[in-house]
Formats: structure tokens, sequence, C-alpha cells
């Protein structure tokens, strides 16, 4: 007999959420190039926090209510995982190529896989890394030209995408903390909400100026409404039915497209290796997607304190 949930398994939910999120570059790069990365980010939140005012505040009172945990997830969502990781992702694009910083989230992973197992209970089956380890491997593969002689030079630019793969990941496993007890829509809100303050504190901080200019306005309202609050609810409403081990992996959809995005338009070229990782991980994520929907045992156990919260 199938697990239970596998039949209702939204994989292909969160992977179709990250292709959304892999478009960002189209906005973010060119943005980032006249702009401070923590104005972006300020800015990107306001669109998103008036956008879903009608939700916020019912959401804050839900929030208000909810177990202590789930109150603590929700503000590092927001404040770590949404406006901090897109700041330090943002100003990546200064520093480095329109892909690498974008792809070097390979590790996130990694870390949601140890956080879920920490915080939600989920356990592997050896299956998993049947699909985990070449998925890292394609993603290895993507973001380096030479992946046998890997240098130091674009340390910093990778030290700031890496950190926003850290935030990320957490925010795979405290989302689907916080999107059980409280439900996407009030996750999606409460993830601005908590996000916009603390964005206006990072610009505060780092000096950043405050002004959008008039002539960037539609290129930001792009960022904010497609790869922002489109990519988000699709991804919570999945993350609704999807461990966050697999989740997390689903999420490698985001550099794959974040590739081909660079490819078509913004004039990037890539090695064989490179396109071999996209391949890898292209492969790796639709058979573990099949897998899910398909197979009597599913290759993440939820414990009781995990499948409780869907």
């Amino acid at each position: 007999m199938k697990e239970q949930g596998a039949s209702r398994d939204l994989t292909w939910v969160v992977a179709l959420a990250a292709c959304f999120w892999g478009t960002s570059a189209l906005m973010r790069e060119p943005l980032a190039q006249v702009l401070d990365a923590a104005t972006i980010v300020m800015w990107e939140h306001l669109v998103l926090v008036l956008l879903l005012l009608p939700w916020l505040l019912p959401a804050l009172r839900r929030w208000a209510q909810a177990p202590p945990r789930v109150r603590v997830g929700a503000i590092i969502i927001g404040a770590g995982s949404s406006a901090l990781a897109t700041t330090l992702f943002t100003a990546a694009f200064r520093l480095g190529d329109p892909i690498t910083p974008q792809i070097l989230q390979k590790l996130q992973p990694l870390i949601a896989i140890l956080l879920a197992a920490l915080i939600l209970g989920e356990r592997l089956r050896p299956r998993f890394w049947w699909f985990a380890v070449p998925a890292l491997v394609g993603a290895w593969l993507m973001t380096f030209a030479d992946p046998f002689s890997v240098a130091i030079g674009d340390a910093e630019a990778a030290l700031l995408a890496l950190g926003a793969a850290t935030l990320w990941g957490a925010g795979t496993v405290l989302g689907r903390l916080v999107d059980g007890h409280l439900g996407p829509r009030d996750t999606l809100a409460l993830r601005f909400g908590f996000g916009l303050p603390a964005a206006a504190v990072i610009v505060l901080v780092s000096g950043a100026g405050w002004a959008m200019p008039l002539k960037q306005v539609p290129m930001l309202l792009l960022l904010a409404l497609v790869p922002g609050a489109l990519a988000l609810a699709l991804y919570y409403v999945g993350l609704r039915r999807t461990a966050a081990s697999r989740a997390t992996l689903a999420e490698l959809m985001f550099p794959v497209t974040s590739v081909l995005v660079g490819v078509t338009f913004l004039d990037t070229q890539l090695t064989w290796s490179r396109w071999l990782g996209v391949a890898i991980v292209v492969i790796s994520v639709t058979g573990l997607v099949l897998h899910e929907a398909r197979s009597r045992r599913t290759s993440v156990v939820q414990e009781a304190s995990a499948a409780s919260l869907t």
C-alpha cells in the first residue's frame, strides 16, 4: 500500500516555483548594477507588503496565537531567509557573473536536510541519496567552469551567495514548520511582513540609499511580482505537502533555470561540464518528483511530529 501522503506529494509544485525564481537574474542583475543591494531588497519587500496587506493583519493575529517555535520561525524566515539572504544574494551580482551567485546555492540541500532531521524529525531512506548525490554533483559541475581546478578568485561573491544559501536552507525547513501551522497564505504574508522592517534596518546600518529612481520601478515591480509573489505563493502551497528534504532538492531547478536564462538572455557562455551539470540536475530532480508521486515507499519518512504539520 502506498504510504500516506505520497499520492498528495507536491514536489513538482516546489520545482515549478524554483523555475520562477530562476528568472530573477533578468531583473536583479541590471538593478544591482545601478542600486545598492539593500535598497533593491527594501523596495522589493515594500511592494510585496502592500500587495499582501489585506492578508497581513489577520496573519499577525494568528501568528500571535501560534506556538512559540512557530512565532520564532516566522521571524527568522522574514528577517533572515527573506531580507538578509536576498540582500546577500543581490550584492553577489555586483561582484560576480549573472549565473554563479545563483547556482552556488547548491549547498542549500545539505543544510536543509540536516535541519529537517533536527527540527522536523524527517528520516531519509537510502534511496533518497540515489537522487541527492547526483543532484549535488550536477550542481558542482554547474558552478565552476573547470570543476577539477577551482580557484578562489571570486571568493567574496561566493561567500555572499553561500551565506544566502545557508539562510534559504533554514527557510525551507522553518517554512514547512510555519506553513504546517498557519497555512501558505499566512506564511507568505508574514515572510514579507517581518522582512520589510528587517530590510529597512539593513539599509540604515549599511548606509545604502533609500531612493528608487522612477525609471527602475517597472523592473522592480516585475522582480517583486514574478520571482517574488508568484513563485513564493506556489512554493508555500507545494511545501505544505512536500517533505523539506525533498523540497530542497526540487529547489535545484532554480540554478538550472538561472543557467538557461543566463545563456539565452544574458549572453553567458557555458563549458561542457556546466552543461553536463544542468542535465544531471534536471534528470535527478525529475526522477525524484516521479518517484515520490508513484512509489509505494517514498524516500523520506516523516515522523509523527512532522507528518502532523500537514
